[in-house]
């Protein structure tokens, strides 16, 4: 069906900015510091990401002190005696982060259209490094919402502020078990944006669209 949303609201990380490249590049240069480069750079960060979104569910802090704690937690499920305070260089490659090619241009159209909105699960600061357009309207991360994706609370706090009936929002996420899990619950239409072409899993809400990307998002929408 055809989506006529006054605000349209992003996921940032693997739905906006391609974040995998460079965090594998970040976490081999932290496995190395480690002396364990012969570890499998995506296992180790698959697992260290599941673990951050286990303690999205846990009371509120600080994104930088959730990725500590879960690099801390996956050197030892390692068997790896690293140093957490490595995560620096995570944090020091979001400016290094690239948008997806499709992401500027489709933006701008949305725009035209719509109030544009993102929703992270993260500190401004960090946010604030990345390469985002300048395009939002509303900007909703953890640390103003004191609280993540899945849990409720940030998905909360961004309705509350934008000022439209639930059914008039169409947000768009990559993420099966932060977007889906905790935004269907809701009442919120989501497309899910599935760039890598992975499965979903039977354990989530359905989405109500799925498309490969923003180009495949906008023809969705009423023209």
């Amino acid at each position: 069906m055809p989506y006529d949303p006054q605000v349209m609201s992003f996921d940032v990380f693997g739905t906006l900015i391609d974040v995998r490249a460079g965090s594998y590049d970040a976490f081999g240069a932290i496995l190395a510091s480690a002396g364990a480069a012969h570890v499998d750079v995506r296992e180790f960060w698959e697992d260290w990401e599941h673990r951050n979104i286990r303690r999205y569910w846990e009371p509120y802090r600080p994104y930088r002190e959730i990725c500590r704690a879960s690099l801390a937690e996956t050197f030892a499920a390692h068997g790896i005696d690293g140093d957490p305070d490595q995560i620096e260089r995570y944090f020091e490659a979001f400016a290094r982060f690239p948008l997806y090619p499709d992401v500027a241009d489709c933006l701008k159209r949305f725009k035209a259209r719509a109030r544009l909105a993102v929703i992270s699960n993260i500190d401004d600061d960090l946010l604030a490094a990345t390469p985002l357009p300048d395009l939002f309207d509303l900007v909703c991360t953890a640390e103003r919402a004191r609280g993540y994706k899945p849990d409720g609370a940030l998905f909360k706090y961004f309705i509350g502020k934008s000022g439209v009936p639930l059914d008039r929002i169409l947000h768009s996420g990559q993420s099966q078990f932060t977007d889906l899990v905790g935004g269907k619950p809701l009442g919120l239409t989501i497309a899910w944006v599935n760039r890598r072409g992975v499965p979903l899993s039977g354990d989530v809400p359905r989405p109500d669209a799925i498309v490969s990307g923003l180009d495949e998002l906008a023809a969705l929408l009423v023209s």
